[in-house]
């Protein structure tokens, strides 16, 4: 008997067997797929992700993986150009984008040095029951065998397309059109720092990582989505050839590592986050557009926000259990709203309006003004931050 199973062992679900198990908790980590695989992801983390990396000692690892610190961020949209440094969050100034092979690695190493177990290449079949539904378990297969593992409490971290969400049949409470489709590739020593480029109807960012190389990702309006994929690699040269033209030169005659990976499929949800011995976290219960990057930093902090709220409830009484995770799913909702709309509003690829371009030209003068803006790109701060006596005066 488990006091937790946590099905999903990348960047919720493991900082959720690590938490749980330092917590002194008995906790089972599952994941379909190979320790230390990759897996389609934009994989920046904004410096509150990074906050939790140092909270949780994982930080230091990143480091030393080869991954750079992202410490200047450069924005490009008609004719502004805002570079600087974000002010950062709990101390931490910079962002990193470990690749997902390193980072979900290091964060399994985490929960098992914590005293969690984990299998991999594990498939959940079919969730436990009691007389009154509440969920106890879990079914499974691991090769050829079979398995049923009883818990206080299964957590779902089972990403976008979640099999527990699905066992559980959780609603969705918010439920918005796609957006965006994304395509990215690897380029080996391309002179790059962390850039934002916007033009109507599209978005291009380089994003550094491990091994010298640059994730370049370049994203089109949902609606594209059938056009592009029939000439996925030619739309993606294309787009970054017209939305940033100098990093298009930068580019030359270079060739990107591996193929091209991308996808239309970017859904903005919330689901119902739990009920009685169910939770979800990460992707699982809220998934938005990647093109803010929000993803991973906003798991990290609903991780930390659950193991905060279970408290001592798990192995007692379920009552008490049920009620730690409806406070979760109040305050999950809460933290994240904002930056969702936020996200859907990026998202939409629509032509700026001109009272942003005005605000943005107030701000790119400012190196002060500058860091509390990537503050709000970063989700450190309020878009309300921004409007201090500086900026009003020069607006």
């Amino acid at each position: 008997m488990y006091d937790a199973i946590v099905v999903g062992a990348r960047c919720a679900g493991a900082p959720a067997a690590m938490l749980l198990a330092r917590a002194g908790y008995r906790v089972l980590l599952l994941d379909k797929s190979a320790y230390g695989s990759d897996t389609l992801s934009s994989h920046l983390i904004h410096q509150p992700g990074v906050a939790a990396l140092a909270r949780w000692g994982v930080l230091e690892q990143v480091r030393t993986s080869g991954c750079p610190p992202l410490k200047r961020t450069t924005y490009e949209v008609a004719d502004i150009r805002i570079e600087g440094y974000a002010r950062g969050a709990s101390g931490q100034q910079t962002e990193f984008a470990p690749r997902r092979r390193v980072l979900d690695a290091l964060l399994v190493d985490a929960a098992v040095a914590a005293g969690a177990e984990f299998r991999e290449r594990c498939r959940v079949t079919g969730l436990l029951r009691d007389e009154a539904g509440r969920i106890i378990g879990v079914a499974g297969r691991q090769g050829d065998q079979n398995f049923t593992e009883r818990a206080h409490l299964v957590i779902g971290a089972d990403g976008m397309r979640s099999t527990v969400a699905e066992m559980v049949e959780a609603p969705y409470s918010v439920q918005d059109p796609l957006l965006t489709c994304a395509y990215y590739m690897y380029w080996q020593d391309l002179p790059a720092e962390l850039e934002l480029y916007e033009r109507p109807g599209s978005w291009v960012a380089t994003v550094p990582t491990n091994d010298d190389a640059t994730l370049v990702l370049a994203y089109f309006p949902q609606s594209r989505f059938e056009e592009v994929r029939a000439d996925a690699r030619g739309a993606y040269r294309e787009q970054i050839r017209t939305t940033a033209p100098a990093l298009y030169e930068r580019l030359g005659g270079r060739e990107p590592e591996g193929r091209l990976s991308g996808s239309g499929d970017q859904r903005n949800f919330f689901r119902q986050a739990a009920g009685p011995g169910w939770v979800l976290v990460g992707d699982a219960g809220h998934h938005k557009d990647s093109i803010t990057a929000r993803g991973m930093s906003d798991a990290f902090l609903q991780v930390e926000s659950l193991v905060q709220e279970v408290g001592s409830t798990l192995g007692g009484d379920p009552a008490q259990l049920d009620a730690a995770l409806a406070r979760f799913a109040k305050d999950r909702d809460a933290t994240l709203a904002s930056g969702y709309q936020a996200t859907l509003g990026v998202a939409r690829l629509a032509p700026p309006h001109e009272e942003r371009l005005t605000l943005l030209r107030a701000v790119q003068s400012d190196p002060e003004l500058v860091a509390i803006y990537l503050d709000v790109v970063a989700g450190v701060a309020s878009i309300d931050a921004l409007y201090t006596p500086k900026l009003l005066a020069l607006l």
